[in-house]
């Protein structure tokens, strides 16, 4: 074998299963088509739970000096979300370019070992009862591969996944431009998803966002357009006159593309030894701004596990959970985006129905309902006594809970020593702490996976049983 995994793709769901993988010193080989790393901003927000799940691995300071804003509100369909009350440290957006996050995340992999090889295309991949073959400009053996390729996903079509799901019918267009005053300063703080969006009466739209830089700005705009073709500069800029007239001086585009509302989702996120993860497993519109939220944390649920069973402690059946829990979080995703273009139709029944959802948004409970989903911190794997939720920072006495994370293993947090007790014959898989207070009262310990998901507590069966399924035998 070449390395352990094979990760293909180096955008930040490939990196940031590739930097699990590492922490977990397991050998890690991730390749690229590009050269370098794309100019273009992309996804350019982290939702409060990619916020915890950076944060458990102690990164987000780290990602935080390239921020270039704090949002402190979310939208669904563009009705304002508010993200007060979500029991998490961060409740907003973080802005933050994609290309930030990955040169974070390509540096953890430095640190941490792994390879990366850039200009290497993925052509062909062949795997066995021993592991996979990866074909490109050399030939890769590993005992497991992991397709973070984008929504057109070489390993996916190879595969021969008929990702199912709804075709295109609009085309939103997407540049990074340059602009300078014209009747009124371009604004230079992003502090609210609506910002000076233009809506016009026959649903077009458009917005521009500062992106941190002198001058440079994401325009967006949506103007009834139904096929997709090439973007020309002379599109782009009567488009920015029609919207904003002479409010603003366009001075240079440096990138312009086009994404549709076509929505699909890969049958099955494993073949055998083989995964897919982020847009290889799933696209939808970037309404509400989950794509990279959900993408990176598919590569949070899958790496730790993927350690665990080549580092011999765990099941090679660990790794059906990967499908068993983020196919259907990526469902959810998509139902919510496609109910978001639904409430977006400009048609009278669409308007009605949009109009008593915007009333049902203002009670509390539906606010942090919805705003669970959209910021993933509603994500519930399933289980009794809060297993398959995640676990809420908070302070132990010798600091924050989420320090506990930063090595990549589990942690056992109980307020009688029993508990700990129970729990050595695992030390060197899990973390095992004594505190004063657990998030819920009427528990007295809880064990939790290495991505933050509590997987047993005092109220449901023996810690052993747990302890065994989650992170193997004892020694």
């Amino acid at each position: 074998m070449d390395t352990d995994v094979i990760v293909v793709g180096a955008g930040p769901v490939g990196l940031m299963l590739a930097t699990e993988l590492a922490l977990a010193e397991t050998k890690v080989i991730v390749v690229d088509a590009l050269t370098e790393r794309s100019g273009q901003s992309k996804a350019m927000s982290l939702q409060p739970r990619t916020a915890e799940v950076l944060d458990l691995r102690g990164l987000l300071a780290r990602a935080s000096e390239h921020a270039i804003a704090r949002v402190t509100e979310g939208h669904f369909a563009t009705i304002p979300l508010s993200y007060d009350g979500l029991g998490t440290r961060y409740p907003y957006q973080i802005g933050l370019l994609q290309w930030h996050l990955e040169a974070v995340l390509e540096e953890r992999l430095a640190e941490l070992g792994g390879e990366l090889r850039r200009g290497w295309k993925l052509t062909d991949l062949q795997q066995d009862s021993e592991g996979v073959t990866a074909i490109g400009p050399s030939t890769l053996r590993a005992s497991y591969l992991v397709a973070a390729d984008g929504g057109r996903s070489t390993v996916r079509k190879l595969l021969g996944d008929p990702f199912p799901g709804t075709d295109a019918t609009r085309y939103t267009t997407i540049a990074d431009v340059i602009l300078g005053a014209g009747t009124a300063e371009p604004p230079t703080l992003w502090a609210s998803m609506g910002q000076t969006r233009r809506v016009n009466p026959d649903g077009s739209f458009a917005s521009v966002v500062s992106l941190g830089e002198a001058s440079l700005f994401r325009f967006v705009y949506f103007d009834g357009q139904t096929e997709r073709t090439d973007v020309t500069d002379e599109e782009v800029t009567a488009a920015f006159r029609r919207f904003y007239t002479d409010e603003y001086e366009l001075l240079d585009i440096r990138h312009a593309s086009r994404f549709s509302n076509a929505t699909r989702q890969a049958e099955k996120y494993r073949y055998d030894r083989v995964f897919l993860a982020g847009d290889a497993a799933h696209i939808h519109p970037p309404t509400g701004g989950q794509g990279l939220n959900l993408g990176v944390q598919d590569a949070f649920n899958l790496g730790w596990k993927l350690a665990t069973v080549l580092g011999g402690t765990a099941p090679e059946t660990l790794l059906d959970t990967y499908q068993a829990e983020r196919h259907a979080v990526g469902k959810r995703v998509l139902d919510n985006t496609l109910a978001q273009g639904a409430l977006g139709t400009r048609d009278p029944q669409h308007i009605a129905l949009r109009q008593i959802f915007a009333e049902l948004m203002k009670i509390p409970e539906a606010n942090r309902h919805i705003a669970g989903m959209i910021t993933g911190l509603g994500i519930d794997y399933g289980g009794e006594g809060h297993v398959g939720t995640r676990l809420p920072d908070f302070e132990t006495g010798d600091g924050w809970v989420s320090e506990l994370f930063h090595s990549g293993k589990g942690v056992l947090l109980a307020t009688d020593r029993i508990y700990l007790e129970a729990a050595a014959p695992w030390a060197d898989r899990i973390i095992r702490t004594n505190v004063p207070r657990l998030p819920w009262p009427e528990l007295e310990a809880v064990l939790v996976r290495p991505d933050g998901y509590v997987c047993w507590s005092s109220l449901t069966r023996p810690i052993a049983t747990a302890l065994r399924a989650w992170f193997g035998d004892a020694e």
